[in-house]
């Protein structure tokens, strides 16, 4: 079963306000198929602590302004990693270093990446 367009609105809203903050390598994967709670992870690296938390600002804001509100959120202390639950989506905000060294695109490598062009 894939994501579904509500899931793949909210990344692309959340992708759009990460790429707002110069996010890079901004993607989407749709991991409805390997995943019960969540249908989209949404992954973007950062070069500094004080960009992840801008990021993360921004994402918040941008799917507040869709009511859709956290469900949870973790890492914000360390700001190396913050992972922002949505329900629909997951979004993974990862400082360079942490991206590269827990690589999760290859880790969901099987899952079908998302288009986020809007």
């Amino acid at each position: 079963m894939a994501a579904t367009t509500r899931a793949i609105d909210l990344a692309k809203a959340a992708a759009a306000a990460a790429q707002d903050k110069i996010a890079t390598s901004v993607i989407a994967i749709d991991v409805s198929d390997q995943l019960a709670l969540t249908d989209v992870f949404v992954i973007a690296s950062a070069s500094s602590e004080p960009q992840v938390s801008a990021i993360v600002d921004a994402v918040e804001e941008r799917l507040h302004a869709l009511q859709v509100k956290p469900v949870r959120r973790e890492g914000q202390r360390e700001g190396r990693w913050v992972l922002i639950d949505f329900g629909d989506i997951v979004v993974h905000v990862q400082h360079e270093e942490e991206r590269e060294f827990y690589a999760l695109e290859r880790l969901w490598r099987d899952c079908p990446t998302i288009d986020l062009t809007v």
